[in-house]
């Protein structure tokens, strides 16, 4: 018996391995093997056998994903892949029609190989749907299977049907060419047989066999599966999404890959879309006088939602599509969502739960209303009907805080509306504007509600012209602009910081001041025209030329200087980091805590209570400084008309005070929010008076701070940063991370003001180096620094010492920080700064070009996480010696200072060069050079494997000191150090 059972374990084993050999042989194998009949009959007869038949699944799935090459034998390829098509389609039939009369007979192990055997016919389809194509029969049969996968109760089966179906409708085009089959010419068992010719074959393809019943069915499902399975699910048959599901993307991309397919299948088939989505409302709304629903019920009415707002999108998206439908399928669409317009005006729901998702269905016909402008007013008639059937109170604790949750979202449904309809409410702006007023007067409508309904009037205005903004700004500015420009508040609050903290005592009155800045950020946003911002100082010139006024113009005056004042304050409460705030930077998920601030639908909520007086106060300093540094970085996009219309040494003053003690996440939202569009959109003949003044104190600070926690993250494993984490639980290797991370952020964020400083659009009077001519013209040819001070703001720069030494201090140091999209940003500045060195008379520039950035930059291609720019690092090393070896001896001594340089090395070098004008022959010399210059110890280039740059954390082991950048004694050798 024991030989008998070593026989059986032999016999067993020798098969697993044959079958593993052939998996791996199929993914390297050639056509002919593949086509091998023989094989495919043992490997499939392998599939009835529980021990192989995953293994054996595995192989025909590698073979699936092969499409047909060109070069092969179309015949003999098709023939082959036509036998693995009979194979899969009788074990999936078996394995569907058990699961459908005998689904509890399955058990786990039938289940995964459900699974594989479903993966496997999806892969054929989506590679090798020309073998299926052949034959109408089959496709039908093939279609009419993945249909049924796609509605099967086991949501694993499901998810692979859902790729199929989005590969066979969104990409018709795909699908349809594959159709092309040699030498069909039967008149039976293909698409001929269906009276279709072989061209309007290849035309149609797939969607030829769809029917509108299929497409009923896979919207039906979509539906139906638009919600993740909790606690709130039903105990029913079908099996909805869950995290415990493994292989599978996270319930959002599932959903949007559910939501794209209702997308396509809406653009093709809208009059089918649209019944079949009202028909899911009336289903999930249930009877409509019941004024409470369960929580499983309020589910399903939000994933219906979701479904109306992805249809209505797709029909009526403004692509020229619906205009071109036909009379009769207008005419059905229209009466369609027409009716449920009115089912849903006629609705009396009174819980606030309710009333929200009533408002949103309303606002997902925005689009629908656009085409169909006659029921606007009823719109805005039933939305103010449900905004003022809920209580209205300042409490923010228990049912109540439920109510202004839910009026809070009513009036951001009027501002969806108003991005959808576009100008189908125009003429009801009056009647809103008049209703709002009276509401107000009734103190029935609180201050963060109006300002909701002003943005949509904001947005409605837009869609007008730039008159009608101007009215409608005049409008919601003037009551804002007695209150704001009062003196007596801003004496009593703004005058000192003990001021400031008065008006904490005063929630109200704080809370105001709030809401005046947010609406001030969103007028900004709101109005005027779209502007370019790929050549900022052209589109600057350009609009002052023809005249164009944007309609905020006039009211920065009296905005700005309050919100300057108030944006001075530097509170220790605001510091505290959030535990939000931590779970972002630790890459995790964290609901926002109550009373945090928080966006909702592109406003913020911030009047929540029960929490302690320092978070509300951190609360309001974050608010206000973000909205004010964004508010100010609008205004500096409309170019003259804000830098001439207020004094510029008030605003540097009230953005630069607290700098050197800001900790790096506010210096980052400083910058990014405020500081790169000041320097961007800056007229040059202000750059005196804003850029450089800005930029002093910024470059300062953050290169002494950047050269701190970088040398302690490289030298001791841990960067130091001036943020405070608060109450952290866990280890400390969070806070190392989280450190780590600030540290990164700010680096690339001061990097991108150096990208700025080298946009084109800034350097316009910058010329190119093939427009200097020949490499070895003399100095008295050469232009001065001074000459480009007001057509290149990088030449502006090295005008301006206190500033220009910091910045090329940081650019020479961030090639040696292991971050590899910081040294990204900065390439264009240095870039720039070539071309300044070999245009001007400058020695001192050109000294630190060819000395200290060449050796930075070769620096830099040590670090292997810089492999992912090294052609543009090798460009920029090609620039230098090019341009500027025969005008300074630095790059020569660079080179010649590497490890294993010698001088016939560099001379046959500079023989290659002389050679050859093609600048991707010079940089391959120059890369050639390197290499063996350093004994191909250059990271960067030396490795031809791919580099993993999903994080640019070190590889270093912590607590080992290695030297990076330059010594103590070279770091003041910095090449302009002669101008200061």
């Amino acid at each position: 018996m024991g030989s008998c059972n070593r026989s059986c374990q032999i016999w067993f084993n020798s098969w697993v391995c044959w079958l593993e050999y052939l998996i791996l042989k199929v993914s390297l194998c050639s056509i002919s093997f593949i086509s091998s009949a023989f094989l495919f009959c043992r490997c499939g007869s392998l599939l009835s056998y529980s021990d192989f038949r995953l293994l054996a699944c595995e192989f025909f799935k590698i073979v699936c994903q092969r499409k047909r090459p060109a070069d092969v034998a179309v015949c003999e390829y098709d023939a082959a892949m036509s036998n693995i098509f009979q194979v899969l389609m009788n074990i999936s039939q078996e394995f569907l029609t058990k699961s459908r009369m005998q689904p509890m007979a399955i058990d786990e192990s039938e289940y995964e190989f459900g699974v594989c055997i479903c993966e496997t016919v999806v892969a054929l389809g989506s590679s090798n749907m020309q073998c299926i194509l052949v034959d109408g029969a089959r496709t039908s049969h093939f279609l009419q299977q993945m249909l049924e996968y796609y509605q099967h109760y086991r949501i694993a089966l499901h998810f692979q049907s859902l790729l199929f179906w989005l590969v066979a409708l969104r990409e018709p085009s795909k699908a349809k060419s594959v159709a092309r089959v040699s030498g069909d010419t039967s008149p039976a068992g293909n698409l001929g047989s269906v009276g279709v010719s072989s061209t309007e074959k290849e035309k149609k393809g797939v969607s030829l066999f769809i029917t509108d019943e299929i497409y009923s069915t896979l919207l039906d499902v979509s539906f139906k599966r638009m919600l993740k399975k909790s606690a709130n699910s039903s105990s029913s048959l079908l099996e909805l999404w869950n995290e415990e599901l493994e292989g599978k993307s996270d319930f959002s991309n599932y959903r949007t890959k559910l939501l794209d397919l209702i997308r396509v299948i809406a653009s093709q088939r809208p009059v089918i879309a649209a019944a079949n989505i009202v028909q899911r409302i009336n289903v999930v709304s249930g009877d409509a006088n019941q004024t409470t629903k369960s929580p499983q019920d309020l589910d399903a009415m939000v994933g219906a939602q979701l479904g109306l707002e992805t249809v209505v999108s797709a029909i009526f998206d403004g692509s020229g599509d619906y205009a071109k439908t036909d009379h009769e399928a207008k005419f059905q669409i229209h009466r369609t969502f027409e009716g449920l317009l009115q089912q849903l005006l006629s609705l009396k729901w009174t819980e606030p739960s309710l009333i929200v998702i009533h408002g949103h269905y309303l606002d997902s016909l925005g689009l629908y209303l656009r085409h169909y402008p006659d029921v606007v007013a009823s719109v805005v008639n039933k939305l103010f009907e449900l905004l003022t059937s809920l209580p209205i109170t300042i409490q923010q604790q228990g049912p109540s805080n439920n109510s202004r949750q839910a009026r809070l979202q009513i009036c951001s449904s009027f501002i969806r509306i108003s991005r959808a309809a576009d100008k189908a409410l125009l003429p009801h702006m009056k009647n809103i504007a008049d209703t709002m007023a009276y509401l107000q007067g009734e103190g029935r409508l609180l201050r963060a509600e109006h300002d909701h309904l002003c943005e949509a009037f904001l947005i409605m205005a837009s869609s007008s012209g730039i008159q009608q903004q101007q009215e409608v700004l005049a409008w919601l500015l003037e009551p804002l602009n007695k209150t704001w420009t009062q003196v007596e508040w801003q004496t009593a609050y703004l005058s000192d910081p003990s001021g400031l903290t008065d008006m904490f005592a005063d929630t109200q009155f704080m809370w105001s001041i709030y809401h005046t800045v947010t609406f001030f950020e969103k007028a900004l946003k709101r109005s005027g025209t779209k502007r370019s911002t790929t050549a900022p100082q052209a589109a600057i010139t350009t609009t002052t030329a023809t005249g164009y006024l944007h309609p905020m113009s006039s009211h920065l005056s009296w905005i700005l200087p309050p919100l300057l004042r108030s944006l001075t304050g530097e509170i220790k409460a605001a510091k505290s980091m959030t535990i939000s705030e931590q779970a972002s930077l630790l890459g995790e998920t964290s609901k926002p805590t109550k009373g945090q601030v928080a966006p909702a639908d592109g406003l913020l909520d911030v009047q929540r209570e029960g929490e302690s007086k320092e978070n509300n106060i951190r609360n309001w300093l974050r608010g206000v400084r973000d909205s004010g540094y964004n508010l100010i970085g609008l205004a500096a996009t409309l170019g003259e008309a804000f830098f001439r219309c207020i004094d510029g040494s008030s605003v540097i003053l009230a953005l630069m005070e607290n700098v050197q003690v800001m900790e790096f996440r506010h210096l980052r939202q400083l910058m990014h929010l405020a500081v790169v569009p000041l320097v961007k959109y800056c007229p040059a003949e202000l750059w005196q008076i804003w850029t450089a003044n800005l930029l002093q104190p910024i470059f300062v600070h953050c290169q002494q701070a950047l050269d701190y926690s970088w040398s302690s993250l490289l030298r001791e494993g841990r960067a130091k940063v001036p943020d405070s984490f608060g109450n952290l639980s866990g280890s400390e290797l969070k806070v190392e991370v989280m450190e780590e991370k600030l540290l990164r952020d700010l680096t690339r964020e001061v990097c991108s003001v150096l990208w700025v400083l080298a946009l084109p659009g800034l350097n316009s009077g910058l010329p190119s180096l093939e427009q200097l001519g020949p490499v070895n013209r003399i100095d008295s040819s050469l232009k001065s620094l001074e000459s480009f001070a007001s057509s290149s703001l990088t030449g502006f720069l090295m005008l301006n010492v206190g500033t220009a030494l910091p910045a090329l201090r940081i650019t020479v140091e961030v090639f040696s920080w292991t971050d590899s999209e910081a040294v990204t940003k900065v390439i264009p500045f240095c870039g720039a700064l070539i071309h300044l060195a070999v245009a001007t008379n400058r020695a001192e520039l050109r000294q630190f070009v060819g000395n200290d950035l060449f050796s930075s930059i070769i620096q830099g291609l040590s670090v292997e996480l810089n492999a992912v720019v090294s052609a543009e690092l090798i460009g920029l090393c090609r620039e230098i010696y090019l341009y500027l070896s025969d005008k300074d001896p630095a790059p020569k001594q660079v080179l010649l200072s590497l490890s294993d340089m010698k001088q016939e090395d560099l001379l046959a070098f500079d023989d290659c060069l002389s050679k050859t004008a093609s600048p991707k022959e010079q940089k391959q010399h120059m890369r050639s050079l390197l290499l063996l210059a350093t004994g191909n110890k250059l990271k960067a280039l030396a490795s031809q494997k791919t580099t993993n740059i999903i994080t640019n954390v070190t590889t270093r082991n912590r607590g080992t000191v290695a030297h990076h950048g330059p010594s103590a004694e070279e770091e003041d050798r910095i090449g302009l150090a002669g101008l200061s």
